[in-house]
C-alpha cells in the first residue's frame, strides 16, 4: 500500500488496522474511551505548532489529527452507527445551514447581523439535539442549563474556570479569595483522607476538588491558571534541563544519579 494525497487511501489504512486477525494487534484492541486522549494530545500539538509557526510540523500534525477522526468513524462504523462519510455530511450540512448569507438568501449583510444569525441557527440545532437525546434515551445533557455554554471540550483547567465564571454571574461565588484558602485547607484534609484509604476512584475525586479550588482562587486573583500551569511547567523543564547538563557536564547520567544529587541541582537550578 502506497501514501496518497486521497482521503480514501486513509480510510482504506484505518480500515486494514482494525481487520480482525491481519490487523495490528494495538489497533484492534482500542476504543473511544481509550483513543480519546489521544485525541486531545493531537489536538494540542497541531496548537503547539501554531504557536511555534512551524508550518512544516503544522502539516504533519494535522495528518495526525485527521487520523484520530477517521480513527472514531471507523470504530463507529463497526458499531453500525456512522462512517467518515456522515461525519463529512453532518460538518457540511451545519456550515451550509450557518452561513445562509453564503449558500442562501439572507439579508445578514454585516458582521452583526452574521452573528445574530448564527446564534438563532445554533439555537435551533440545540433544539433538535435535545430531540435526538430524549430519542436515544440519554437524559444527562451538559449543554443545558446556565452552564451549558461552557463546552465540556475544553481542557480542563479552562474549563473549571469558565464554570465558576459562568456560576459567578449569578452570584454563585466567593466574595474575597481568603475563604478559598481555608477551602483549599479543607480539600488537602480530604485529600490526605483519601490517601489513607487506598480508594483510587475517592483519591481522583478529591484530587479534582482541590484542583477546582486552587483554579478558584487564580481567578480571584487574577491569575489565569491554564497560563500559571503552562509557566510552571516551563519552569520544570528549565531546572531539570539544568540538571541534566549539568550531570553530563561531569560524567554523570540520569539513570545513575541518586534523588539527592538531582535534589542538589534542583536547588542550584533554582538560586540561578
Amino acid at each position: 500500500m502506497k501514501p496518497a494525497k486521497n482521503i480514501d487511501r486513509l480510510l482504506e489504512i484505518m480500515a486494514a488496522l482494525r481487520t480482525p486477525v491481519t490487523g495490528c494487534p494495538w489497533d484492534l484492541e482500542q476504543n473511544f474511551e481509550t483513543i480519546k486522549p489521544y485525541t486531545l494530545e493531537e489536538a494540542y500539538e497541531v496548537a503547539d505548532a501554531i504557536e511555534r509557526g512551524d508550518l512544516d510540523d503544522l502539516r504533519d500534525e494535522l495528518g495526525d489529527l485527521l487520523l484520530q477522526v477517521v480513527f472514531h468513524a471507523r470504530m463507529a462504523e463497526e458499531q453500525g452507527e456512522f462512517g467518515f462519510g456522515e461525519v463529512v455530511e453532518a460538518i457540511t450540512t451545519k456550515m451550509i445551514r450557518r452561513h445562509p448569507h453564503v449558500f442562501a438568501v439572507s439579508d445578514a449583510d454585516d458582521p452583526v447581523k452574521v452573528k445574530k444569525q448564527w446564534d438563532e441557527i445554533k439555537t435551533e440545532e440545540k433544539r433538535e439535539r435535545a430531540e435526538r437525546r430524549v430519542r436515544r434515551g440519554i437524559s444527562e445533557d451538559f449543554k443545558a442549563g446556565h452552564l451549558g455554554s461552557v463546552p465540556r471540550a475544553l481542557p480542563a483547567l479552562i474549563e473549571a474556570l469558565k464554570l465558576q465564571q459562568q456560576a459567578a454571574k449569578v452570584g454563585f461565588d466567593w466574595s474575597e479569595p481568603e475563604p478559598i484558602l481555608d477551602k483549599i485547607e479543607e480539600e488537602i484534609g480530604e485529600f490526605r483522607a483519601a490517601l489513607k484509604s487506598g480508594d483510587k476512584a475517592k483519591i481522583a475525586d478529591e484530587l479534582g476538588d482541590l484542583i477546582f479550588a486552587a483554579v478558584n482562587i487564580g481567578r480571584h486573583v487574577g491569575v489565569e491558571p491554564e497560563m500559571a500551569v503552562r509557566g510552571t511547567n516551563t519552569k520544570f523543564r528549565r531546572r531539570f534541563a539544568h540538571i541534566e547538563q549539568s550531570l553530563a557536564a561531569n560524567g554523570e547520567s540520569l539513570d545513575e544519579a541518586t534523588l539527592e544529587r538531582m535534589e542538589e541541582l534542583w536547588q542550584q537550578a533554582k538560586g540561578r
